[in-house]
């Protein structure tokens, strides 16, 4: 099993799991690997380390550095750099699965429904759906706060 560190062409950082480089080549040359983020299929691999699971017949114990050389040894040397893209990612992530789990999915109805719900027709509650940029528009010069919510692939479907 192969765990790769992937990252799309709009920077989004994610992991990756393959059989072997083989079907990773494989996989990614019939644009069946996609950022779970934005759905992009560019992707590229990014340095990681392997783990190898070694079996030793040592009759000495290895010595573990200081706990505090350890923990010097793990912090990255940009920080802000490397961890603010993963924790907004994360975020982003978050903050989709709330909105997905508290709203009704109205599909294509979704303006008819926010109109309904604008006029009194009907009562109000969180809904989401599919509408073009031009009925966007439409809905926002009616005076209906609509805000567009790009969705990754992986969480159309049912909420976990």
């Amino acid at each position: 099993m192969k765990v790769l560190n992937l990252q799309c062409q709009h920077q989004h950082v994610f992991e990756g799991w393959f059989a072997s480089e083989d079907d990773y080549q494989t996989q990614r040359a019939q644009e069946l690997v996609a950022c779970p983020l934005c759905g992009n299929h560019e992707i590229s691999k990014m340095l990681s380390a392997p783990r190898l699971n070694l079996h030793t017949t040592r009759s000495e114990p290895v010595a573990e550095a200081p706990s505090d050389e350890r923990a010097l040894a793990t912090v990255p040397t940009a920080a802000p750099a490397v961890t603010m893209p993963a924790e907004m990612q994360d975020a982003w992530m978050k903050m989709v699965q709330h909105v997905m789990a508290h709203t009704e999915d109205v599909g294509t109805q979704f303006a008819d429904e926010a109109r309904k719900m604008h006029y009194g027709e009907t009562e109000e509650r969180g809904i989401r759906g599919h509408v073009s940029v031009d009925e966007t528009q439409a809905l926002l010069e009616e005076g209906i706060h609509v805000m567009p919510l790009p969705l990754p692939e992986a969480l159309k479907g049912p909420v976990h």
